[in-house]
């Protein structure tokens, strides 16, 4: 039975569209994205990418308005990775979400006539296309880091987040996600996170000072790291490069911070504790008091006779379902206009309270930064990141 002319594909058409689509320019791709919309027996397609802060989603034609992740059909596809249908004056709106491996970029607003699973299908393909278009082309476009914008970036964020990596990644077996805020003007504060076969690397840093040498110490630890791990060592080796690096290049200059490593296949998990508040275990609902706590150890790169003779590695094995957070003290120290301070227990009891009600671990993040930039009325008076990974064996 045919399926009629209203759903065959142009694939010549199409083949065209998606090679033409290697070499387009970022700000091309809102009309690329029109045009294969129409190869598909679509109507239209409309891209938004999520700003920095994660409350706007902004359209990549220029002429249209952001709309809010929090209160919009958008959003809603958004803040659960979930197509929604819309009804529109000349047919539907599908948003779908544009996500590239665990990592929310943003939506794509399809517009057909009718809808049926053909339709529905062709859309998610289309969105799987551009948020792999997106993924390799904003790497090098500074239009795309621009359109997600919302305010002017200082000089010491800006040489950060260069070294950021995306906010989410993982695999079947976990994933891991995290926040960082001020968005525009963070200076010390880190994260990072890489999943190496089936082991999962991450580290959050607190540099000494609130500029751009602190924003340097963080940058030059993080390279550090990545070429220890690279490199194909172990946690020691990572933490050994770091306190090298920082030692030989800043001597005046050190960072806090905490470094993991989770086989991914047995739940064993290693870490390192470097002078910063201890990771804190979530499992069953609930914060095991004490379990990640380690006899103190000075901070990365400290010079001469208050340098570490070597650093002590812990281990533990995880549980399916377990969370480990990570976070710098900017997050519980935030205090409100009348000094009281948002506070650890609130800061634990809002990510069980958000996880059991079924968000995904980076809407979990999300809502909690926005919490605690309510709370201090968007003016942090320290960097405040959080960090949140999560291991779920294929089979549990």
């Amino acid at each position: 039975m045919s399926a009629g002319p209203d759903t065959t594909v142009d694939e010549n058409r199409l083949e065209e569209l998606i090679t033409e689509a290697q070499t387009a320019l970022p700000v091309e791709l809102p009309a690329l994205a029109n045009r294969c919309a129409s190869a598909l027996g679509l109507g239209t397609a409309l891209i938004y990418l999520v700003d920095l802060q994660q409350r706007l989603l902004i359209p990549l034609d220029e002429a249209l308005e952001p709309l809010p992740v929090d209160h919009s059909l958008a959003g809603w596809a958004y803040r659960t990775v979930s197509p929604r249908v819309a009804d529109a004056d000349d047919g539907v709106i599908v948003w779908m979400p544009l996500v590239d491996g665990a990592e929310r970029l943003g939506v794509l607003a399809v517009r057909t006539a009718l809808l049926d699973g053909v339709r529905m299908r062709r859309s998610r393909m289309l969105a799987h296309l551009f948020a792999m278009l997106i993924t390799s082309k904003r790497a090098y476009s500074d239009w795309l880091a621009a359109r997600a914008r919302t305010a002017t970036m200082l000089l010491p964020a800006e040489m950060l987040r260069a070294f950021l990596p995306p906010h989410t990644v993982g695999s079947s077996r976990c994933v891991s996600t995290a926040v960082l805020e001020p968005a525009y003007d963070v200076a010390g504060d880190a994260f990072d996170h890489s999943v190496v076969k089936n082991v999962l690397h991450t580290m959050i840093l607190d540099s000494m000072g609130h500029d751009l040498a602190a924003g340097l110490t963080t940058s030059v630890a993080m390279a550090a790291a990545r070429n220890a791990r690279r490199g194909g060592g172990d946690l020691a080796d990572i933490i050994g490069s770091v306190d090298r690096a920082l030692a030989q290049w800043l001597p005046d200059h050190f960072s806090t911070g905490v470094l993991c490593r989770l086989d991914a296949e047995t739940g064993v998990l290693h870490w390192v504790n470097c002078g910063h508040p201890p990771p804190l275990l979530i499992r069953a609902e609930r914060v095991r008091e004490g379990a990640l706590d380690s006899p103190p150890q000075p901070p990365i790169g400290l010079a001469g006779q208050l340098a570490p003779a070597a650093r002590q590695v812990h281990e533990t094995t995880l549980e399916p379902g377990d969370q480990v957070l990570l976070y710098t003290d900017g997050v519980v120290d935030a205090r409100d206009a009348n000094g009281a301070e948002f506070g650890l227990d609130r800061f634990t009891d809002f990510i069980i309270r958000s996880s059991s009600a079924g968000q995904r671990p980076a809407e979990v993040l999300r809502l909690l930064i926005h919490a605690v930039l309510d709370h201090h009325r968007n003016r942090l008076r320290d960097d405040a990141t959080i960090l949140l990974f999560e291991w779920r064996p294929q089979h549990w």
